[in-house]
């Protein structure tokens, strides 16, 4: 499998583009501010193809451009219903003060063809086998992306779910902490250890490297009995 990721962005989103291989179909996840430029790149490069835009959240870090992608290369886009409302008002996903930041007003319109994810689909895109499994916490349509062959290992791009050394934020709007821990023990520490994830900010890290290491895992069993995990570090949005 062909991996390529790059930050994006004042808030450094990563941007990610999958494919079987050189010359083939791809998938682009989470087209951030800046992305177009950086994304036309790898697809000259390696002579790629997108069929499909793939949406970790609502964010607009994460989806500033997906219109301008998918529109220029006529493809869809994919998101959880619960947030498709971000991509033409993404004020809805962000607190006072950074609306006060770009004066109350972020333009951004929906792609012309967009999707619904849904738990546990299959998607079959670009000769790659994706699995969505919802995650709500950061975001109430929050989503990671499983993915993999038999000769590549087992992937998981977890958006803002979870980090290297952390998890996503759930103090914004549409954020639920209950939630979030609920998705980090039936659909993070479910995942097999060898499991390499790309988060949607940060460096590479692997499941088996956070579930010995990351706090938040490691306390994860006492804070769904207590509801009393600590709040995650502001990362994103």
């Amino acid at each position: 499998m062909l991996v390529i990721g790059f930050p994006t962005g004042a808030l450094q989103a990563n941007c990610f583009v999958l494919a079987a291989g050189e010359g083939e179909p791809c998938v682009i996840i989470d087209p951030g501010q800046d992305a177009v430029e950086p994304i036309e790149q790898a697809l000259r490069q390696h002579r790629l193809a997108p069929v499909a835009v793939l949406l970790t959240h609502g964010h607009f870090d994460h989806t500033f451009s997906v219109t301008p992608v998918c529109d220029g290369n006529d493809v869809p886009a994919y998101i959880h219903p619960d947030d498709v409302a971000m991509l033409s008002d993404p004020l809805k996903g962000i607190s006072r003060e950074s609306a006060a930041f770009f004066g109350g007003n972020l333009e951004m319109r929906e792609p012309s063809e967009v999707r619904e994810l849904t738990d546990g689909a299959d998607l079959d895109l670009a000769g790659l086998k994706i699995t969505v499994d919802h995650t709500p916490g950061h975001t109430g349509g929050s989503v990671m992306f499983r993915s993999g062959v038999q000769e590549g290992g087992r992937l998981v791009i977890s958006g803002d779910t979870l980090f290297a050394g952390s998890i996503g934020r759930t103090d914004l709007p549409g954020g639920d902490h209950s939630a979030m821990l609920s998705s980090l023990q039936n659909k993070v520490m479910t995942l097999p250890d060898d499991t390499v994830v790309l988060p949607g900010h940060g460096p590479t890290t692997t499941i088996g490297r956070e579930r010995a290491t990351n706090p938040y895992l490691l306390h994860l069993q006492d804070a769904v009995q207590t509801n009393d995990a600590p709040a995650a570090p502001h990362r994103g949005l």
